[in-house]
């Protein structure tokens, strides 16, 4: 969309972006900026009607004039969301980018101070959150046929109310943590490694500030990481557990949130090998483990909370060869729990499983939050609409919903009643994989999982495998990852 886009302190020759609710009535501040009535006139033409997310430009004249004047409708005064604004920065990004404005300044706060309870900062940080997503370039693999690079603008925006600066600011900076998992869901798997993986990981720590650990070889097998050996075993790329810290100046005794990430960075099923074009975009299993990665680079750039996160990347390939794990193999867990193998392509819940084991055991965590394109289920019964997600703990998920409402990150909340447990029991060993019987078949992953968490320890699992990626452009994001996570995470470690 763009080569660049950043915030600018001072503004600049280039377009003016205002609003208008759907009376058509511009506000004070607009009209001081008016300068030969040009706005007014244009916003009383019928394209211009304050429909939301509709626009009309003006183009003014006279020295120091904007090269044109975006109107953007704002809807009913009484049924705005702040929310909206998201959509709305993804398309004045759109129509920013097809005239080549090298510079817009965002003249929305006077019409925004009109509706009732907006807060400027938090406007501004769903624009600028807009902007930033849609300004994310998808065209690192192109190469000297794809015509993509060289021919994109750079765009400076600015907003002159401070406040509302401060958060369009603030959003394309968490925007920006967004792209970095959306760059790394894009990377394909001949290069997208384990290693590649911890390597990305590495140079982001000592960019940020974050400590890593990263866990492989004798290092997996002195920690009893039964999951990640035995599902990355057939693979030459050798799997990892990457270890992410987090530490404030102050309040570093207090007990750390902890972010598990699956992070397959290929999935061929295993010798349940997919069948047909199954295959296809599984460079993408690695979603959940991206937005992690994601989220840490938005605490310690942006949120910087005053409190520990440690995040878990449970990290590996699903391969095909002689070394392969197969159905009816039992795996012994470091917490003692046996599994029956009865599908390979159920193989996330097992990586996830030594993350999360971890997390309880080592981390002394005040709750453990974990992200994973686990299962086709949750599509089936979602879309891609919501995340599922299954908490049991009051007091989190309250936490985990004021995070939705804020960051626009949907999931919806599924059970995870006893009798699901037992769905998960196995005649052999402890518990299967995978049980057979389609039933409830995303919530047969969050029960394989909850054997693995501690009794009583405040626990999410969001599955996200429906929202991970748009299938077409729309709103502020374009075909291709979307990010899911990062700012649903940044939002409830930063409140």
């Amino acid at each position: 969309m763009f080569n660049s886009i950043r915030f600018a302190e001072r503004s600049a020759n280039g377009a003016l972006v205002v609003g208008i609710f759907n009376d058509r009535k511009l506000d004070a501040a607009t009209k001081s900026l008016d300068k030969d009535g040009s706005i007014a006139t244009a916003a009383a033409r019928p394209e211009c009607s304050g429909e939301l997310g509709k626009f009309g430009e003006a183009y003014p004249s006279g020295k120091g004039a904007p090269s044109r004047v975006i109107i953007v409708g704002l809807g009913k005064r009484e049924d705005f969301k702040t929310g909206s604004l998201r959509s709305i920065g993804g398309q004045i990004g759109r129509r920013l980018a097809a005239t080549k404005d090298a510079h817009a300044q965002f003249e929305l706060a006077g019409s925004l101070g009109g509706a009732d309870k907006v807060n400027l900062e938090e406007a501004g940080q769903c624009l600028g959150e807009g902007l930033g997503l849609i300004g994310w370039k998808n065209w690192q693999f192109k190469g000297t046929a794809g015509g993509e690079k060289g021919k994109k603008t750079d765009l400076s925006v600015s907003a002159s109310n401070a406040r509302f600066g401060a958060g369009v600011k603030r959003g394309m900076a968490i925007a920006e943590s967004a792209n970095l998992c959306r760059d790394l869901s894009e990377t394909p798997p001949n290069i997208a490694t384990p290693a590649w993986i911890a390597a990305q990981c590495r140079t982001m720590a000592k960019k940020t500030g974050l400590k890593i650990t990263v866990l492989a070889g004798k290092d997996l097998e002195r920690e009893r990481m039964t999951g990640l050996i035995n599902v990355g075993k057939a693979s030459i790329n050798k799997p990892c557990l990457v270890r992410l810290e987090y530490t404030p100046k102050t309040n570093k005794s207090a007990k750390p949130v902890v972010l598990v990430g699956k992070t397959m960075t290929y999935d061929t099923g295993g010798l349940s090998l997919k069948v047909n074009n199954g295959m296809v975009g599984m460079k993408r299993d690695k979603d959940g483990g991206c937005a992690v990665i994601g989220a840490m680079h938005a605490i310690a750039t942006t949120i910087k909370p005053n409190r520990p996160v440690v995040a878990l990347l449970a990290v590996a390939e699903n391969s095909v060869s002689d070394e392969a794990y197969r159905p009816d193999d039992v795996l012994t867990f470091r917490n003692g729990v046996t599994v029956e193998v009865t599908n390979t392509d159920a193989e996330g819940r097992l990586v996830l499983a030594d993350g999360l084991i971890w997390a309880c055991e080592k981390e002394n965590p005040a709750c453990v939050i974990d992200l994973a394109t686990l299962t086709g289920g949750v599509v089936t019964a979602l879309g891609s609409t919501f995340a599922g997600m299954f908490c049991e703990d009051d007091a989190l998920r309250g936490k985990l919903g004021k995070a939705m409402d804020a960051s626009g990150e949907r999931w919806w909340r599924l059970p995870m009643d006893a009798e699901y447990r037992d769905m998960m029991k196995s005649p052999i060993a402890d518990i299967l994989n995978s049980n057979p019987n389609r039933k409830a078949h995303p919530i047969q992953g969050a029960a394989f999982l909850s054997y693995f968490v501690s009794p009583k320890m405040p626990w999410a699992h969001i599955d996200i495998a429906g929202v991970h990626a748009a299938e077409s452009d729309n709103g502020c994001f374009v075909k291709g990852p979307t990010g899911w996570g990062v700012r649903l995470l940044a939002e409830f470690i930063g409140n």
